[in-house]
């Protein structure tokens, strides 16, 4: 794992004269957890460096090319060599362009230690939205870059989990300092007007003449402005390393950084706050945001700066308190800044199974993706994904429904004719909004696995899980199709839940984390309690040709109704009510449980054959409304239930002398129906199936025991 830290050309990495890039670098750096790890590329004259791993890129003039370009050329091909992790750019937008082009797939952090909007490569909307889609992360050094950044932005461009604030960082004074200060006044930083030094030049010659006991003490330079300032008592000591600034601070009573022009951050008054000094700043830019206590001044005239410094020098408990209060309260340590900008990287590099740990696991946010079916009235109200849903509800979490097949077919256009474009787009910016923990897919098809790895790169930390539900069984109806779709996302998600037991599925690859779920009950939806009262109907059986579809397909037929028809036949006494077979059409929603409740047993019927495990949903609405569930005994529901609470049958002539019994017996019907709903209901229902989907797909070891899963 290696971090490159790319400088702006030209940036004095040195501590014999460093600009606020080089110092925060540093001092991030040399505080990282990862420093053995970090390697920073600049360009300086300077012999002397500072002492972490920092490669010098040499550049030889040439006045037929640019110096900019090829500096960051020569930086990709040493970086071609080293395939570092991650690419962090500081302050220079404009080489993205490069970077990106010649680095394909590189994770790229930009950092911003400037106004955005006043810097090549983000001054244009456009720009701003390429920064988006190319960087992992855009770092700003105040809220107000960040803001400035985002000017005329439409929210769906943004994506919030790629902005990040990480201020500028000092190391703290100790607390006794302040017992120790001077009658010192300082400025610090480019004599100019932008830094509103003629304005304070006027206000410091009124404080120090009323004053005389008290001195001011003025650091930095200026070539292309003069601003003359004479006075006995104002000592202009031009530029001066980093560590004696420091020190000045740590005897100075009143730090003035009095900026005309509007500041992205600003060093000097953040030092001066870390060590104690009363701070006077004026309220442009992200100065405000320096200093926890401190002089704001709304508006920079020399006759407010003057009262302001005059107020200060006079009431010496206040300054006192203002100072202590600077320290106390002062948290941009290099400690704290510095863990911020690793959080990211650990973040990225180091994505672990139990991320959510520092979360409240009891309040997760998690987007749920299949079909509601909202365009169809609610007959498929009563559906496994609502059961799915109504179980991560009741866990406490934050559920965000997303009815893919809705959102598809009201999208659909000329431009996008399945509406597939249009439901991708909107799942991207429905993240950017949300930021779920978990994604889950259930027979969402019109997902791209394209989409899904975008989603992955831009939130390292979400998991994704895919439910599926459908036969795949090889004798089963739609089973290269079935099988297709489970395998589509398969290797760009976290876990996959089958309603067939994974251990004779053979197309599943091994690697990745397969499981089986039962269709869950509902307690909302499971309502009748059929063993508690006599029933006219003995056998119920349903089936339809596509739940979508509603209505019977002319002259389609399947081995279940063959089954049927050799059972009735069997069984001449025995009153059976079925549906989807002979032009009775398929019954739905609270027709369909109108029915079930005059029935005394349930027939759980797949097509195709019976394999482990597998069952449709018919089992839930059978077992959990209290009907006796009769099932082929080669699906292996033996492994959770035992004869008296379901009847498991070998074949049609097995099964006709069960249900001859169980008609004849009503003690004995009810006493399995009622045992049967009630470990159904206890064991397999929406809440537990909702928590070990959550907790396989976050990859956790829960120490609960579910029936289905040891």
């Amino acid at each position: 794992m290696k971090i490159a830290i790319l400088l702006p050309y030209k940036e004095n990495f040195s501590p014999e004269y460093p600009g606020a890039v080089s110092l925060f670098v540093y001092e991030t750096s040399k505080t990282s957890k990862f420093k053995k790890n970090i390697t920073v590329f600049g360009n300086t004259l300077f012999n002397k460096k500072f002492p972490i791993n920092y490669k010098n890129i040499e550049l030889k003039k040439n006045i037929f090319s640019s110096q900019t370009k090829n500096y960051v050329e020569k930086f990709i091909n040493l970086e071609k060599k080293i395939n570092s992790s991650i690419i962090e750019v500081h302050n220079r937008p404009n080489y993205l362009r490069i970077l990106s082009s010649k680095l394909q797939n590189k994770i790229i952090t930009l950092y911003f230690h400037n106004d955005p909007l006043s810097m090549e490569g983000s001054k244009t909307i456009d720009e701003r939205k390429n920064i988006l889609k190319t960087c992992y992360k855009i770092i700003f050094n105040s809220a107000w870059s960040k803001k400035r950044f985002l000017e005329g932005l439409e929210n769906k461009f943004i994506n919030s989990n790629k902005l990040l604030i990480c201020y500028q960082s000092a190391k703290k004074g100790s607390p006794s300092i302040v017992n120790k200060k001077k009658k010192w006044i300082t400025f610090v930083g480019k004599l100019n007007k932008a830094k509103g030094y003629d304005v304070f030049c006027k206000a410091i010659k009124k404080v120090l003449d009323k004053h005389p006991e008290w001195k001011a003490k003025i650091i930095g330079d200026e070539k292309r402005e003069k601003i003359k300032l004479r006075h006995k008592n104002a000592d202009l000591m031009g530029f001066q390393k980093h560590s004696e600034v420091i020190n000045i601070f740590k005897k100075t009573s009143i730090a003035v950084a009095c900026s005309r022009w509007e500041e992205p951050f600003g060093r000097t008054s953040l030092e001066a706050s870390a060590n104690g000094c009363a701070v006077i700043i004026t309220n442009k830019g992200g100065l405000p945001e320096t200093v926890t206590n401190g002089k704001i001044l709304k508006k920079l005239f020399v006759n407010d700066l003057v009262k302001s410094i005059n107020n200060l020098i006079t009431d010496n408990e206040y300054r006192k308190k203002l100072q202590q209060l600077s320290i106390k309260n002062f948290y941009l340590t290099h400690a704290y800044v510095t863990k911020t900008i690793d959080d990211y990287r650990s973040e990225k590099l180091f994505v672990r199974k139990k991320f959510l740990l520092k979360k409240n696991l009891k309040n997760l946010r998690i987007l749920h993706i299949t079909n509601f079916n909202e365009r169809l009235d609610g007959r498929l109200f009563f559906n496994t994904g609502r059961r799915i849903n109504n179980g991560f509800i009741r866990l406490g979490h934050s559920v965000l429904g997303f009815s893919d097949r809705d959102i598809q077919k009201y999208y659909k256009s000329l431009s996008d004719f399945k509406g597939a474009k249009t439901l991708n787009e909107k799942l991207r910016k429905t993240c950017y909004n949300y930021k779920p923990d978990i994604i889950m897919l259930g027979h969402a098809d019109l997902i791209s696995s394209g989409q899904i790895e975008e989603l992955k790169n831009d939130y390292p930390n979400i998991r994704i899980g895919q439910w599926f539900l459908d036969p795949l069984n090889k004798n089963g109806p739609d089973y290269e199709r079935n099988k297709e779709r489970v395998l589509d996302k398969i290797n760009s998600v976290d876990a996959t839940f089958t309603t067939t037991s994974p251990e004779v599925l053979g197309f599943l690859p091994k690697k990745n984390n397969n499981y089986f779920i039962p269709n869950p009950s509902d307690s909302s939806f499971e309502t009748l309690n059929n063993f508690k009262k006599p029933c006219n109907i003995d056998v119920f059986f349903a089936i339809s040709h596509g739940v979508h579809r509603g209505v019977l397909k002319h002259g389609k037929t399947d081995d279940r109704i063959n089954f049927i028809e050799k059972l009735k036949n069997i069984t001449p006494d025995i009153k059976f009510d079925i549906y989807g077979v002979e032009k009775v059409q398929p019954i739905w929603a609270d027709h369909y449980f109108k029915t079930i409740s005059n029935a005394k047993m349930g027939l759980n019927l797949s097509r195709g054959g019976a394999i482990k495990y597998y069952s449709s949903d018919r089992i839930t609405q059978i077992i959990g409304n209290g009907l006796v569930c009769l099932i082929d005994e080669k699906t292996q529901y033996r492994d959770f239930f035992n004869d008296k609470e379901m009847v498991f049958y070998k074949n049609a002539n097995d099964l006709s002398e069960k249900i001859l019994e169980i008609s004849a017996n009503d003690t004995l019907r009810r006493s399995i129906a009622k045992r049967g709903k009630i470990k159904y209901m206890n064991y397999f229902n929406s809440t537990l199936v909702a928590e070990f989907i959550i907790d396989k797909t976050l990859g956790l070891d829960s120490k609960k025991k579910y029936l289905w899963h040891n």
